[in-house]
C-alpha cells in the first residue's frame, strides 16, 4: 500500500488517490477560491435584486453571462475552481466554443453540481421550519455514478452536493433524523464522486433562515460537522482528496445581530474542533442575509476577519465559494447588456480579488466597490 493510502481502506488504487490530492491542492492554492455559478435559473434571479431580477430567463442569456465571467481577463487570479450546473457543462458561448473551455483556458478547473435539489414536501412526519416547509432529503444519487463518469469525460475535476438544514430552537430542529440523512447522503455521495476521479465538495447548508442567536447556529454547526465527518469515514472518504463548504456560524435573519469579529470566532473554534487537519480547504458558502445588508462586502469581511484573527493557527486552507457574494454588483452592472460586458467583467474581478485578499486576512472594508443594498429584494427560494 502506497504512503497516500496507509491506515485506509484499500478502495481506490495509489493512482486515483494521487489525481484526488493534486486536484484539490491546485483547488486550494493560496489565496484563491470558487465561483459557484451552478444555478438552475438566471443567477440574476438569486441576485436579490429588482432590475437585476428583469433580465429574461433564457438560454441565450444564461450562456452569455456564464461566457462572460468564465472568459474574464485574469479571473485565475482569484479562482481556482468554477461550479458549473449541468446545463452549462454542454453549453457554449456565441462564437461556439465549449464553457469548459473557456474555463480551462483561463487558468481554472470546471467543477459541476450534481445534486437535484429536493422535494419541499420532505421527510415524512418533520417539523416544518423557517423555509415554510418540513425538513427535506436531497435528490439526485440513483444515477450519480453515470453523470460523475460523464462529468469527468467532458474535462470535470471536482464536483458539488448541497443538502439544506433548517434551524428552529423551540422545535429542536434540525432533528436527529434530518441531521443522520444528511451526512449519510452526502457521505454516499462524495465516495461516488472519488471513485469516478471527482474531489467532492460536502456541502452540510444549515440555512440562517429564523430569529435564533449565533449561539445556536455554533451549537447545530457543530453537531452537524461531527456527524459528517463520522460519516465520511464510515464510507471510506479519502479526507486529502475532498474539501468542506459549510456555513459560517452566524446569528438568523430575524436574530440579534453578531459581529463580524464573534462570527470569526465561532466559526474557526467550531471548525477547529470537528474538521480533521487532513482536509486541506474549507470553502465557505456565504448564505442569505438580512435585506439591510450587503451580501458582498459581509461575506468578503467575514472571511477576511477569520484569517486575520486565526493567522497560523488553522490547519486548512479558508477561503471561499460564493455565488451571489462573488457576481451581485457583476450582474448589476451587466443587466443583460452587451455593451456593459467588460464593466462586468472588471467587477467581478474586483470581488474576487477582495475575497483573494480576505483569504490573507488582508481586506479593507469599503475598499471593493459594491452595488450596496441598493434595490435589494429577497431572493428566489428553496432548491437551486
Amino acid at each position: 500500500m502506497s504512503l497516500a493510502g496507509a491506515g485506509l481502506p484499500s478502495v481506490l488504487p495509489a493512482d486515483k488517490l494521487a489525481e484526488l490530492k493534486e486536484t484539490a491542492a491546485k483547488l486550494c492554492a493560496p489565496g484563491k477560491g470558487f465561483l459557484a455559478a451552478d444555478e438552475s435559473a438566471g443567477p440574476w434571479l438569486r441576485a436579490g435584486h429588482a432590475e437585476a431580477a428583469k433580465i429574461p430567463d433564457v438560454i441565450e442569456n444564461r450562456a452569455a453571462y456564464r461566457s462572460l465571467c468564465f472568459s474574464s481577463p485574469g479571473l485565475s487570479e482569484s479562482i481556482s475552481g468554477v461550479i458549473l450546473h449541468w446545463e452549462t457543462l454542454f453549453q457554449k458561448d456565441a462564437t461556439g466554443k465549449a464553457m469548459v473551455d473557456i474555463i480551462k483556458e483561463n487558468g481554472m478547473i470546471p467543477g459541476i453540481k450534481v445534486d437535484k435539489g429536493y422535494n419541499k414536501k420532505g421527510i415524512w412526519g418533520t417539523s416544518t421550519g423557517p423555509l415554510g416547509h418540513p425538513e427535506v432529503a436531497t435528490l439526485g444519487l440513483d444515477d450519480l455514478q453515470q453523470r460523475c463518469q460523464q462529468a469527468y469525460k467532458e474535462g470535470v475535476r471536482f464536483a458539488k452536493w448541497r443538502n439544506v438544514l433548517q434551524m428552529d430552537p423551540a422545535k429542536g430542529l434540525p432533528s436527529e433524523l434530518a441531521i443522520k440523512d444528511t451526512v449519510h447522503t452526502l457521505a454516499r455521495y462524495a465516495s461516488i464522486c472519488q471513485s469516478e476521479g471527482l474531489v467532492p465538495i460536502v456541502e452540510p447548508e444549515i440555512v440562517p433562515n429564523g430569529d435564533h442567536d449565533i449561539y445556536y447556529c455554533a451549537e447545530v454547526t457543530s453537531k452537524v460537522l461531527a456527524a459528517q465527518f463520522k460519516a465520511l469515514a464510515d464510507h471510506h472518504i479519502y479526507l486529502e482528496g475532498a474539501v468542506l463548504k459549510p456555513n459560517m456560524v452566524k446569528n438568523g435573519l430575524g436574530g440579534p445581530k453578531a459581529t463580524a469579529e464573534t462570527i470569526a470566532t465561532l466559526t474557526c473554534q467550531t471548525l477547529l474542533r470537528t474538521v480533521p487537519p487532513s482536509m486541506p480547504g474549507i470553502f465557505f458558502l456565504s448564505g442569505e442575509t438580512a435585506l439591510n445588508e450587503d451580501n458582498e462586502e459581509e461575506a468578503t469581511i467575514n472571511l477576511s476577519t477569520m484569517n486575520s484573527l486565526f493567522a497560523g493557527k488553522l490547519p486548512w486552507h479558508l477561503s471561499f465559494s460564493y455565488g451571489k457574494a462573488l457576481q451581485k454588483t457583476c450582474i448589476v452592472t451587466w443587466l443583460g447588456k452587451a455593451e456593459n460586458v467588460d464593466a462586468a467583467q472588471k467587477a467581478l474581478k474586483a470581488r474576487a480579488k477582495a475575497n483573494s485578499d480576505a483569504c490573507f486576512g488582508k481586506y479593507k472594508a469599503g475598499s471593493c466597490a459594491s452595488v450596496g443594498t441598493d434595490g435589494n429584494v429577497m431572493q428566489a427560494a428553496g432548491p437551486y
